[in-house]
């Protein structure tokens, strides 16, 4: 047919049928990836709303959650070239979903959670949609689009049975079911990793998890500027302005040290445990990354000779240490590339140290000696490995010239 030469009718394919097929992230993703922008400043907001043990827990189950959502998504879109008007409207209903989801976060823990869980049911429902169709339309000759479908349509289910029941069954039931999305894809045998075409677009999958990455991080400017602006730029004394500053700079230095040793990286082999580790390394990097912007709030909560909030520097120190493992966690699942070489486990590590250093010694010094501290751990992972590199390349290349001047002599 004519209009298949056109993408607004043209049916979706797997890219490993399609001529077209690239890697670059496509507008729709995009604009999904815009409420995302939303949920993670509420998300932050709800966890400095509640920075106890529960709280945690609840941020952090609410993240995961969403970011599976936000997953899956992204790996039918990887996996499918969907282009067309009827996937476009698809979309735009599961961006509503989103957006209730984003709406309910405040009041999760009491009247919010039906509307959360409802709109998480219906979100992967859609998902289960997508795969459906792809699967009536004849694009996908294979198990893989009605094994998946069939797995979120049960699931979908099960989300929203969850909304209707009580706590603690409520959260139980839907935490059963967020497990239950991972087993489906990672058991032997059973698992939608066997079938041969479940092989996502890798350089697409990693153009979208650098690009929530930096709305993740972002949230750490968020969070400093609304925090400044609540209290009043005017008021505050130049100690708070440079803890603003500092705080300011770090958010930058965490999307430095990603994008130059794991962003864009691509995994280095298809084999499952491979995959499985990538996948929950950015889940955790991410997750990492919102508990550190959270944190830096604290800096304009006080000066720089007053103890940093004990609660901002748990969840700012235990978030920095995460990060940074799991920066090392995906730089072992990923394509070697030069900056590997420097970036070494002994600088993580390093990193990490000084980071629980801080928060033993956060409570009894002034902010500005944790601030110190605290920068030592997360400079250290982007000052070390640009020395080492300009030393070591700047040697190499010296014995290299060496080398071609002695030829040249003889």
């Amino acid at each position: 047919m004519a209009l298949d030469k056109h993408p607004m009718w043209r049916a979706p394919q797997h890219h490993m049928d399609s001529d077209d097929a690239h890697d670059h992230v496509h507008w729709i993703e995009l604009f999904y990836d815009l409420i995302h922008v939303v949920i993670i400043f509420l998300l932050g907001n709800y966890l400095s709303e509640h920075l106890h043990l529960n709280g945690f827990l609840v941020f952090a189950g609410m993240f995961i959650a969403i970011w599976f959502a936000w997953a899956d998504s992204s790996v039918f879109n990887s996996l499918y070239v969907s282009t067309d008007v009827k996937h476009r409207l698809i979309m735009s209903s599961q961006i509503v979903t989103a957006m209730i989801m984003a709406a309910s976060i405040p009041s999760v823990h009491n009247k919010g959670w039906m509307y959360f869980a409802l709109a998480f049911a219906a979100n992967r429902f859609i998902t289960a949609f997508l795969y459906y169709r792809t699967n009536k339309l004849g694009v996908e000759e294979t198990i893989l689009a009605s094994k998946v479908s069939r797995n979120f349509f049960v699931l979908a289910v099960v989300f929203a049975i969850s909304a209707f029941l009580a706590a603690p069954y409520s959260y139980i039931l839907f935490a059963t079911g967020i497990v239950a999305i991972q087993l489906l894809y990672m058991l032997p045998k059973i698992g939608v990793l066997e079938c041969h075409r479940f092989v996502p677009r890798m350089g697409h999958m990693s153009e979208r998890f650098a690009l929530l990455l930096l709305i993740v991080v972002g949230e750490g400017f968020f969070k400093l500027v609304v925090t400044l602006a609540e209290k009043g730029i005017y008021k505050i004394s130049p100690d708070i302005f440079i803890n603003f500053v500092f705080g300011g700079f770090s958010v930058f230095v965490l999307c430095w040290i990603y994008f130059d040793f794991v962003g864009n990286g691509k995994p280095k082999n298809t084999n499952k445990s491979t995959l499985v580790n990538w996948w929950l390394a950015h889940l955790f990097l991410m997750l990492a990354a919102v508990m550190v912007g959270v944190a830096l709030a604290g800096e304009v909560k006080v000066g720089i000779w007053d103890p940093y909030p004990l609660k901002y520097a748990v969840i700012g120190c235990t978030g920095l240490a995460l990060y940074l493992a799991c920066l090392l966690w995906i730089q072992f699942n990923i394509e070697t590339r030069v900056a590997h070489r420097f970036a070494t486990t002994k600088i993580r590590i390093f990193g990490i140290a000084m980071a629980f250093v801080t928060l033993a010694v956060v409570p009894y010094v002034p902010s500005i000696v944790g601030n110190i501290l605290w920068g030592i751990a997360l400079i250290s992972q982007i000052a070390i490995p640009l020395t080492r590199a300009y030393i070591t390349l700047s040697q190499e290349e010296a014995e290299a010239e060496a080398i071609l001047k002695s030829e040249g002599k003889h």
